[in-house]
């Protein structure tokens, strides 16, 4: 495709570790395996926030994607933990937004992510799962976190998403245990919490699915997991 499109690629970049992705030029050149399902609609997703908020998506073909490439493209772990939370509230709010199909519902894909590897947490996380009425209404990131929001001309955008129809609070906990490497970062989770609670997320939800998504994502981490409760 990077011949067909006229492109000529550079070094593959490092933490791409789903997907192909090179620098071609000023754009990004993305190839999304089949397989991987959670970045299945990453182009549409682009193509719904048009450039507010993430790279603009400039041409696609199936799961093809010619991206806008971020300059400088440093990511949030390079700054201060106050600035960086700060500006990824600001980048999450623009990304939060109200659709519906083709995105789908993440209440339908959790319960497979819970019985795929259990642990000590699922029995938790499912009960947790079921004291929640899922949003279905919110387009979110799905693994939005310091490495996937990066600086540019624009201001900083996101990258990498795995979008689907959730509610705000599903997006924070993937901040909450990064930067890499991935763990719950307790010594800022009050803060964090904090500011996104001041941003309108109620925070009892964010906990909840702090845990809920760590029993499948981040299951070493049970006991300070669990002690968010």
């Amino acid at each position: 495709m990077a011949s067909e499109w006229g492109l000529e690629l550079g070094q593959p970049f490092a933490l791409a570790l789903h997907s192909f992705a090179a620098p071609a030029g000023d754009g990004v050149l993305k190839v999304i395996p089949e397989e991987h399902v959670e970045s299945g609609h990453e182009g549409d997703a682009l193509e719904h926030w048009d450039g507010d908020g993430a790279v603009r998506l400039l041409r696609r073909e199936g799961q093809t994607l010619l991206l806008e490439r971020a300059h400088p493209g440093t990511d949030l772990s390079e700054l201060a933990e106050e600035e960086a939370t700060a500006l990824a509230v600001e980048v999450a709010l623009r990304l939060w937004r109200p659709a519906g199909t083709p995105f789908r519902w993440v209440g339908d894909w959790l319960p497979r992510w819970l019985d795929e590897e259990p642990n000590q947490l699922t029995p938790v996380a499912r009960e947790l799962l079921a004291s929640l009425d899922v949003g279905r209404s919110t387009l979110v990131h799905g693994d939005f976190h310091h490495h996937n929001v990066l600086a540019s001309g624009r201001g900083h955008l996101a990258i990498d998403p795995q979008p689907f129809l959730a509610e705000p609070e599903f997006d924070v906990p993937t901040f909450l245990w990064n930067p890499l490497p991935c763990r719950l970062r307790v010594e800022h989770l009050e803060s964090r919490l904090a500011a996104f609670v001041a941003a309108g997320l109620d925070e009892e939800r964010i906990r909840k699915w702090t845990v809920i998504r760590g029993a499948y994502l981040q299951p070493q981490e049970a006991e300070a997991l669990l002690a968010m409760l």
